[in-house]
């Protein structure tokens, strides 16, 4: 039988060498059998789409960490149930409504329902996180996350990837974004398609207040939908990341 910590998180290469780490806060769609009986009210349809995780995005993180030499941790819980990516006390930590979904099973979550999801899912993730983190001074956060083409009733989006960070730390980012866009076949998002300034979440938490260097990588994903795909998103981005930290 798993233990509660690993029905919150999975950990790959955690003895890997390299300086990275690779972390896919929205790896799973999974929802644990103790909420709500292992179901939030919503259709299949909507849980395999990017409102309950980043389609995609485990497969690229996971390949991305064994290009890189370096440990990988994927959450193991939809972000319908609880949110990683955000602080514990943000508004859409459970979310109730999400593009044009309802969310039955957290409409009426009280205070109570929250604490659990946070003792059994969100905190056990967040410890493994900081854990890992911590095993070398020179730790590098790489997050990465993937993006619907397009949200009803909003424009298409154009970019292949979007590289996110906060004002407070572009030493990576900056020059990571100007050696993507040197790739001419690639339609490259600055800070977009939205901003990666979130007080409370993952990277603000694990690196922006450490020091750390870091980024935040989202693929479309309509581009990694199979696991060719997100092989090969790794096996290009890898040699990048690589080269522009070598150029730090």
């Amino acid at each position: 039988m798993r233990s509660e910590a690993d029905v919150a998180f999975r950990i790959e290469g955690e003895d890997r060498k390299g300086r990275w780490l690779v972390t896919c806060d929205h790896a799973s769609n999974r929802v644990p059998g103790w909420v709500n009986g292992g179901d939030l009210g919503i259709p299949a349809e909507d849980m395999a789409r990017h409102i309950a995780w980043d389609v995609g995005a485990a497969g690229v993180a996971s390949q991305l960490g064994r290009r890189l030499d370096s440990p990988v941790i994927l959450s193991d819980f939809s972000r319908l149930v609880i949110d990683p990516n955000r602080g514990e006390d943000d508004p859409t930590l459970v979310m109730q409504l999400y593009d044009g979904t309802i969310i039955p099973a957290n409409r009426h979550i009280g205070p109570e329902g929250v604490e659990e999801r946070l003792d059994r899912l969100y905190r056990p993730y967040h410890a493994a996180y900081a854990r890992l983190a911590a095993l070398r001074p020179d730790r590098v956060i790489v997050a990465v996350h993937s993006f619907t083409p397009c949200l009803r009733g909003r424009a298409p989006r154009p970019w292949h990837v979007g590289v996110l960070y906060s004002h407070l730390d572009e030493r990576f980012s900056k020059p990571l974004i100007a050696r993507l866009m040197a790739e001419t076949d690639l339609c490259i998002g600055d800070n977009e398609p939205y901003s990666g300034h979130l007080p409370g979440d993952a990277i603000d938490r694990h690196a922006l207040r450490l020091g750390r260097h870091n980024t935040l990588i989202e693929v479309r994903n309509d581009l990694i939908g199979t696991a060719e795909h997100q092989a090969h998103w790794a096996a290009r981005l890898a040699p990048i990341l690589t080269e522009v930290l070598e150029g730090l």
